[in-house]
């Protein structure tokens, strides 16, 4: 069975009316999963965020899915682990290997 995450993941945007001027390095830029794999995509910031949204989107497609809104600490949506820590600037969502 195919999982829905062998598309790239990993657009993330800020809240930028309150969060201005704010430098996003993600890391990698792009994420392409084939079945049973597992990997993470980290983003730092340039400065104190108080809120983080990660998108998905398609390649090709403009429509964006978003997956989560965290303010601080960690959210879990079946294979995806959200975890946005404000103190050190950096936000890392984590996708589990299917089964």
């Amino acid at each position: 069975m195919r999982t829905p995450w062998g598309a790239p993941l990993g657009i993330l945007w800020l809240q930028v009316c309150w969060v201005r001027g704010v430098t996003v390095e993600q890391s990698p830029s792009a994420l392409s999963l084939q079945e049973g794999a597992s990997s993470a995509l980290k983003c730092n910031f340039s400065s104190t965020v108080y809120n983080v949204q990660w998108f998905r989107q398609h390649p090709g497609d403009s429509g964006l899915t978003r997956l989560f809104y965290v303010a601080s600490g960690m959210q879990h949506s079946g294979r995806l682990n959200c975890t946005v820590n404000t103190k050190e600037q950096f936000s890392t969502l984590h996708i589990t290997a299917s089964r």
